[in-house]
């Protein structure tokens, strides 16, 4: 067994195909497909991102990011929105993320918790959310 803060990318590729492939077995193939949206200003400078992804029906917010001069724009709605449209596309019916900070936009963005985690950080409340996209 080793204990390590440094994950070897061969060592992490083999876990995760290892894993999709019991998924194979069990008859429901993760099928993830990377999604990335991101945002630059006119001089190419990003200034808001996306990444997650889409599977099992279901799209997945890792991280969605605005540069705080260009919040209150509009962008991370639009953002999210274009991310929804993808997904629907890809015939996903379901979307879910964590936050932290940003509950009240999520929900304006009509997500609603189905989970809470205390103290992640410690004083913090970790929330899961979850949209209906159809």
């Amino acid at each position: 067994m080793t204990i390590t803060d440094k994950i070897d990318k061969a060592d992490d590729v083999a876990v995760r195909e290892g894993l999709n492939g019991y998924y194979d077995t069990q008859g429901v193939p993760l099928n993830w497909i990377p999604l990335g949206i991101f945002l630059r200003d006119e001089q190419g400078v990003l200034v808001g991102g996306f990444t997650g992804g889409t599977y099992w029906g279901w799209l997945y917010v890792a991280r969605l990011w605005i540069e705080e001069s260009a919040r209150r724009q509009g962008l991370g709605t639009r953002i999210m929105r274009s991310a929804e449209e993808e997904a629907l596309r890809r015939g996903c019916h379901h979307a879910c993320l964590e936050t932290h900070d940003a509950l009240e936009f999520y929900q304006g963005l009509g997500y609603a918790i189905y989970g809470k985690l205390p103290d992640m950080p410690f004083g913090r409340t970790r929330y899961s959310l979850q949209k209906s996209l159809k």
